[in-house]
């Protein structure tokens, strides 16, 4: 060893232990940072889309709904769905992934979170979609008709190991039952605009939905 090696400072075991744990510390800093960056610039921005036959939950139901799919963490997919991702997005938990399914692009501002989806082709997915690979999928079909559903029923049984909420009008009560064995809750969903039809959740396992009709 040289004469200058010698006059080299040597760091303490516990030294480069703090050391570590202080650059691990701001590499989280950083990352949360980062989270709130996308968050900010695009959580919220995306306006209902009427033609696509968009309708944004209020603020109320959208917290009530994602809360009922975290309840058992794991993988959560949300089939036109996108105001409740939205929401799950804001929350941003370690507990939980969420990924979204829907027919407008603007929502691959999202990355690879998102992926294309048209109910007229329930089963074009992506390879990476692993059949019942999803611990919930919540789905709420643009369209209130047998057809729409029917077709989207079909994604969802792909999808999900077993939990299902979805989001429909009450006049789709007999169908939802027909093609995916699930019951109306007595929570009641809200929209940001008043629409005609009354809307209802219905799920296949016992939920936090059935405490309250409002």
């Amino acid at each position: 060893m040289s004469d200058s090696d010698d006059d080299v400072p040597q760091l303490s075991s516990e030294t480069l232990a703090a050391l570590q744990e202080f650059y691990t510390e701001q590499r989280e800093r950083e990352d949360t940072k980062t989270t709130e960056r996308f968050n900010n610039n695009f959580l919220g921005l995306i306006e209902e889309n009427w033609q696509l036959s968009q309708f944004w939950y209020d603020k109320e139901t959208a917290v009530c709904l994602a809360n009922e799919a975290v309840r058992g963490g794991g993988r959560i997919a949300c089939v036109s769905a996108p105001s409740i991702y939205q929401q799950l997005k804001v929350q941003n938990s370690k507990d939980f992934s969420a990924c979204i399914l829907e027919y407008d692009q603007r929502f691959s501002v999202y990355g690879p979170e998102y992926i294309f989806y048209d109910y007229n082709s329930p089963l074009n997915l992506p390879a990476n979609l692993v059949a019942n690979s999803f611990d919930i999928v919540l789905a709420d079909p643009p369209y209130l008709s047998e057809e729409c559903l029917r077709k989207t029923a079909e994604t969802i049984k792909y999808l999900t190991k077993g939990k299902i909420l979805l989001c429909t009008g009450a006049i789709m009560e007999e169908q939802a039952a027909k093609y995916l064995g699930v019951k109306m809750c007595k929570f009641i969903p809200r929209h940001t605009r008043n629409l005609a039809n009354e809307f209802r959740c219905y799920v296949n396992y016992d939920s936090g939905l059935d405490g309250s009709a409002s």
